[in-house]
């Protein structure tokens, strides 16, 4: 009888771990969603919510020679560059994949996408934010994003 009530026990437990787990990985996806929503706004007031001081941000490709570009921005151009965009453009990133990945105060959020300028395709790729729960609250420390054309609107 003792083993059996081991086994509840350490079932119980697993149970609720995994509960606080998806309930982690429910709140990175709210913290990536909201700072789209900032994004789609142009509102880099609110992004800044949602992100780390000392943020990186990254990009990775091929050009049109098939050579491997890679480029890091400052977090400051970025915010810059999206709410310059004039209201006569209109974009979309839409976000078409979700992987959540989390261990105690961190997480990876990897996501596929697809943009749109003005109605039009224009690429897709994957979007990979590493956060931070900084004493309850999930903050974007980093990101990189890969970009192309190929492969993309595939069902």
């Amino acid at each position: 009888m003792p083993g059996k009530f081991f086994f509840l026990i350490l079932f119980g437990l697993n149970v609720v771990s995994l509960c606080a787990q998806e309930s982690e990985k429910a709140a990175v996806k709210k913290t990536v969603e909201s700072f789209f929503e900032a994004f789609h706004n142009q509102d880099s007031v609110a992004m800044k919510r949602f992100v780390a001081d000392g943020v990186l941000l990254q990009t990775t490709g091929r050009n049109k020679e098939g050579k491997t570009q890679f480029r890091t921005q400052k977090i400051e151009k970025f915010y810059a560059s999206i709410v310059s965009i004039p209201d006569s453009i209109t974009f979309q990133e839409k976000l078409t994949s979700w992987n959540i990945l989390v261990d105690r105060t961190m997480a990876n959020a990897w996501i596929g996408y697809e943009f749109w300028l003005n109605g039009n395709f224009s690429h897709c790729g994957i979007n990979s934010f590493q956060l931070v729960n900084f004493d309850g609250e999930w903050k974007i420390v980093y990101l990189i994003d890969t970009r192309g054309r190929v492969g993309c609107l595939q069902d």
